[in-house]
């Protein structure tokens, strides 16, 4: 482990002893899963109340994005994206100053104005590959960033009625070793720009640029991935590789979230980033009790 604690404010994440749960919050129309908030109306007080709900129901983050990583979804602009994520980010802040924020987007200019509106952590779904400035940004501010692997291609998408759709998987020569190099290549930028090495989270991308099978190789060996020796972050919620092995729509996809979280735990896991707060907080505070030690 490179650093074996991350203090955050008054919250400390000691890596190794437990795991932490990672509430999403879509500020989106158009998100896979079907919970973006700016589909139920007023969306501040729709964020709000999904933020409570996961504060009371064990989340220990709240990630907010303001751009759908749907497979097919259309990219939006820095400044409509702003207009999304600000007032949430600023409405929680505000509400729950001691609760963690995340940012997610891969766009410098949305993450500076989110860390000074409250947001706390970078969460960037392109490891640092969109946009050369946002690791500048990261270490302007000292701020923790979250590095996703990721060769999802736009244009390549697998569209299924029921199921949804879903990223056509890459080649990859051999998947493992692969994420975790090019894992490392983005370490490598953050680095550069100044990130300090105890501030790095890593994320495999469980979904962008890979096959069911990808997927599940993924899951299963998360311990290749955390033996670099930073703390791993896995989405794997409600994701298509679970509907596509169930043959379940996103809705009824929680047992099999359910599933890969217990095993990504037992495999590594630090964080898990989740739709279903109480029922995933659950599993990871059983999980844990069956394969952390003190």
């Amino acid at each position: 482990m490179k650093s074996p604690s991350l203090q955050i404010g008054k919250f400390t994440f000691d890596w190794g002893s437990r795991t932490y749960v990672m509430g999403i919050l879509n500020v989106t129309p158009d998100s896979f899963s079907g919970d973006g908030i700016i589909s139920k109306g007023e969306t501040v007080k729709a964020a709000l109340s999904q933020a409570d709900g996961f504060l009371a129901s064990g989340a220990d983050l709240l990630d907010v994005g303001g751009e759908s990583t749907r497979p097919g979804s259309a990219a939006v602009s820095a400044d409509e994206e702003l207009e999304r994520v600000i007032p949430v980010i600023q409405a929680i802040h505000k509400t729950f100053p001691d609760a963690l924020i995340s940012i997610d987007t891969c766009k410098a200019k949305v993450a500076e104005e989110a860390i000074r509106a409250g947001a706390q952590i970078v969460n960037d779904v392109w490891g640092l590959r969109a946009d050369s400035e946002l690791a500048h940004v990261a270490a302007k501010y000292k701020t923790p960033v979250i590095l996703m692997h990721n060769r999802s291609n736009p244009a390549s998408v697998d569209v299924r009625e029921k199921l949804g759709n879903a990223y056509i998987g890459s080649e990859y020569q051999n998947l493992i070793e692969d994420v975790k190099r090019e894992l490392l290549e983005s370490v490598a930028l953050a680095k550069n720009a100044g990130v300090d090495e105890s501030l790095i989270v890593l994320d495999p991308g469980i979904g962008f640029g890979k096959t069911r099978e990808h997927n599940l190789e993924l899951v299963n060996h998360l311990g290749e991935i955390r033996s670099l020796g930073y703390p791993i972050l896995l989405g794997t919620s409600r994701k298509s590789f679970i509907g596509f092995t169930l043959d379940l729509p996103p809705d009824q996809r929680v047992e099999g979230t359910a599933a890969t979280v217990a095993v990504g735990i037992a495999r590594g896991a630090d964080i898990i980033r989740v739709h279903d707060v109480k029922e995933m907080a659950r599993v990871a505070k059983m999980t844990d009790a069956l394969v952390r030690h003190g």
